[in-house]
């Protein structure tokens, strides 16, 4: 059984005791998450596709922990005009462990 989940403005295929880092969720260590924005369930033949949701589906999660992704550097060179810039970003991230899926 695996459901297909939004959050944080992206999609993820998600199955019972997966993990995965998400968009910093606000929730402390350890804290139990309900994510309702559930877009499709699939348990072996039976398929529910929801518009834009699938009515009653949850899916459960856990909180691991929460980071910061690895630094992206920046760089904006202008050729000839005496330009550069440098800037860098480190993505702040949550990391979920999926403990079940309710099909609803």
């Amino acid at each position: 059984m695996y459901a297909v989940i939004q959050t944080g403005g992206k999609q993820y295929r998600v199955a019972k005791g997966d993990t995965l880092r998400v968009e910093k969720l606000v929730a402390e260590e350890g804290a139990e998450l309900e994510l309702d924005k559930v877009l499709m369930v699939a348990d072996g033949d039976d398929i529910k596709i929801g518009a834009p949701y699938v009515e009653g589906s949850r899916v459960s999660a856990t909180v691991k922990s929460h980071g910061r992704g690895k630094k992206v550097k920046i760089i904006k060179f202008r050729r000839r005009k005496h330009h550069l810039k440098r800037q860098g970003h480190r993505q702040s991230y949550t990391e979920l462990q999926i403990t079940g899926i309710s099909a609803g």
